[in-house]
């Protein structure tokens, strides 16, 4: 396995709803796109068109690889609500070889 083109990184998606957040974790990882997707009820209060505004929201932790945060964002941008729903990627900077080693081999597309 080589890390250098897929480096393993955390990705952050807010969704609406339970329904919606369970509909993109069930995409990404029927596309292999993900390895794992956790998801938790957060409290968003952010500033949209001129107004502060809060929401309940799913937030979503996808572990994934660099190398497919392409089509991750093309697949959320389908099946989102939100005119500008947030993707936020990290790197992974450190973790466990055995989980990271996982990450990468639960999303090879040809398994």
């Amino acid at each position: 396995m080589s890390r250098e083109n897929n480096e393993c990184i955390i990705v952050f998606v807010t969704a609406g709803s339970d329904q919606e957040a369970d509909l993109l974790r069930e995409k990404l990882l029927e596309q292999k796109l993900a390895a794992c997707v956790s998801k938790t009820n957060v409290n968003s209060l952010f500033s949209w068109k001129n107004e502060i505004q809060s929401e309940n929201e799913v937030l979503l932790i996808i572990k994934t690889k660099k190398s497919l945060y392409g089509e991750l964002e093309a697949l959320i941008l389908e099946w989102h609500s939100y005119d500008v729903p947030e993707i936020i990627a990290l790197p992974i900077i450190a973790g466990s070889k055995p989980y990271l080693e996982w990450i990468d081999e639960v999303t090879e597309k040809n398994n």
